[in-house]
């Protein structure tokens, strides 16, 4: 039984959104994940790490799945709600959870780890990523792309001026890295489908993806809402792409 854009949304506004955990979008979203496996690549890097640091680690999802943890491990995290999911995820594997507010200066010495990750920062602080890693040490990181989901942006905001949806672009990712003092090792690129297949999956994407669509509630859009209501409705889903990059960098 088909349910109401009304329940959808009671369900998708009372979930929580804490930790960054998107399994409940399973069978009502889809997300193209790139060819690279970010995971693997992750943790690969890890097992022949003495030394790490996960800057902007959410929920600590992603770094739980490491087969292998360093000696020393430090994830970093600034949004509260999900301080004591990462931590309670993390510290029995070992890694110290440090709350940060993800703008420099990083609350760590120079040359204090060999290899730093990130999957997904909102911000990349190059020159800070460069001070804490030691010579030799490498960053790995899978970023958002530009103009990332952008029809459902733009279904919402509008056309979106060309400086906007440029942002976050790769090439810009390299040239920051390499006027930091890094050398750029390697830059792989995706382009995405992801589609939503009810209007409770674009609530709650909303809700937790915060920068989106800045500002979001129902009360706000609820207009725009019930037309993607009606869309998703018609045509069974609601289509947009997604773009990616992995980039790793080594310090001199």
């Amino acid at each position: 039984m088909q349910r109401t854009f009304e329940e959808l949304v009671t369900e998708a506004t009372t979930v929580s959104v804490d930790g960054w955990d998107f399994s409940w979008l399973d069978g009502r979203a889809l997300e193209e994940r790139p060819p690279w496996g970010y995971q693997g690549v992750m943790a690969a890097r890890m097992a022949a790490a003495t030394a790490s640091l996960d800057l902007q680690t959410g929920g600590g999802e992603f770094l739980a799945g490491a087969s292998v943890i360093p000696h020393l491990a430090v994830a970093t995290e600034a949004w509260p709600p999900n301080l004591p999911v990462a931590t309670a995820r993390l510290h029995p594997l070992g890694i110290v959870v440090v709350s940060d507010n993800d703008e420099p200066p990083l609350p760590f010495a120079d040359d204090a780890f060999d290899l730093v990750t990130s999957r997904h920062p909102v911000k990349a602080w190059w020159d800070e990523i460069y001070r804490v890693l030691a010579p030799g040490g490498t960053y790995v990181s899978q970023q958002v792309g530009p103009a990332s989901v952008f029809e459902l942006v733009e279904f919402f905001l509008g056309p979106q001026p060309e400086h906007v949806r440029r942002g976050r672009h790769w090439d810009d990712a390299v040239t920051d890295a390499t006027a930091a003092g890094l050398e750029v090792l390697g830059l792989q690129t995706a382009s995405l489908r992801t589609e939503f297949y009810d209007i409770g999956a674009v609530i709650y994407f909303l809700r937790k993806v915060i920068w989106m669509v800045p500002g979001f509630s129902v009360a706000e859009y609820e207009g725009k809402l019930r037309e993607l209501h009606a869309i998703i409705e018609r045509d069974g889903k609601f289509s947009a792409t997604t773009t990616r990059f992995l980039i790793e960098a080594r310090k001199p």
